[in-house]
C-alpha cells in the first residue's frame, strides 16, 4: 500500500501548492507564459471554476453542490476499489491508475469543500487572502475550483467552406485545468489501456487452453 499511497500525496501537496500560490498571487483571469516570453501555447493563466473538470459548468448552484457530492460517493468507491486491488495483488499500472484518479478526485474536492470558507473572493482588481476577519466567499461545498493550465497550441479558423463552423474561431486546447484534472485523466487513460490488456491476455490464454476434440471415426455398416 506504499506506493499508491506515495502517489496520491504527491499529487495532493503539489496540486494543493500551486493553486494556493495561483489563488494568493495571481488577479483573476491574470495570466503569464508558462516557459517565458515569446512562448505563447503555455500559459499559467488563473481561473475558477464551479462546475466539471476543465472549465465545464453544470447545473447551476445546485449542479454545483451535487457534483462535488458526487464526487464525494466516487471517491469512496474509488478508494475501495485500490484497497481492493492491493490486497489481491493486483497489476501495479491498475493500482496507479487507480490511485491517480482517487488523488485527483480528492484535489478538487478540496476546492469545493473548503476554498470558499477560507479565502476571499479573487477578482480581476484584488487578489484574494487566507482567512480573510469577514469570512470566506463561499459556503461549504460551494467554493469554485482554481485552474491554471491553459494550452492554446493551435490558434485558427475553420475553412470557410464548413456548412456549421465556417470561418470561425478554432482553438485547440481551448480548457484549463489544474494538476488534479491531469491526474484523473492519466489515470483513466491508463485504466482503460490495462483493461483492454487483461482481456487480450485472456483471450489469449482462452485461446491457447482451448482443446481441439478430434472427430469420432464413424463406424462402418
Amino acid at each position: 500500500m506504499k506506493r499508491p499511497l506515495l502517489i496520491i500525496l504527491a499529487v495532493l501537496v503539489a496540486d494543493q501548492l500551486l493553486k494556493f500560490w495561483v489563488k494568493l498571487g495571481f488577479f483573476l483571469g491574470e495570466s503569464i507564459p508558462l516557459f517565458g516570453q515569446g512562448h505563447t501555447w503555455a500559459y499559467l493563466q488563473f481561473v475558477e471554476n464551479k462546475g466539471m473538470a476543465f472549465g465545464l459548468e453544470f447545473g447551476g448552484e445546485f449542479g454545483k453542490v451535487a457534483l462535488t457530492l458526487f464526487r464525494m460517493v466516487a471517491v469512496v468507491g474509488i478508494g475501495y476499489l485500490l484497497w481492493t486491488a492491493v490486497k489481491a495483488g493486483r497489476r501495479k499500472s491498475l493500482v496507479i491508475s487507480l490511485a491517480l484518479i482517487f488523488a485527483g478526485a480528492m484535489g478538487n474536492i478540496l476546492d469545493s469543500a473548503f476554498y470558499g470558507l477560507i479565502f476571499d473572493a479573487s477578482t480581476p482588481f484584488q487578489k484574494a487572502v487566507l482567512f480573510p476577519v469577514e469570512g470566506g466567499y463561499a459556503s461549504f461545498l460551494h467554493g469554485a475550483v482554481v485552474d491554471m493550465f491553459y494550452f492554446p497550441i493551435v490558434q485558427s479558423h475553420f475553412p470557410q467552406w464548413m456548412p456549421i463552423w465556417g470561418g470561425e474561431e478554432f482553438e485547440f486546447f481551448r480548457p484549463v485545468f489544474n494538476i488534479a484534472d491531469a491526474a484523473i485523466s492519466v489515470g483513466v487513460v491508463m485504466l482503460i489501456l490495462v483493461q483492454n490488456s487483461e482481456e487480450r491476455g485472456a483471450r489469449k490464454v482462452e485461446k491457447e487452453n482451448k482443446v481441439e476434440v478430434p472427430p469420432v471415426d464413424q463406424p462402418v455398416s
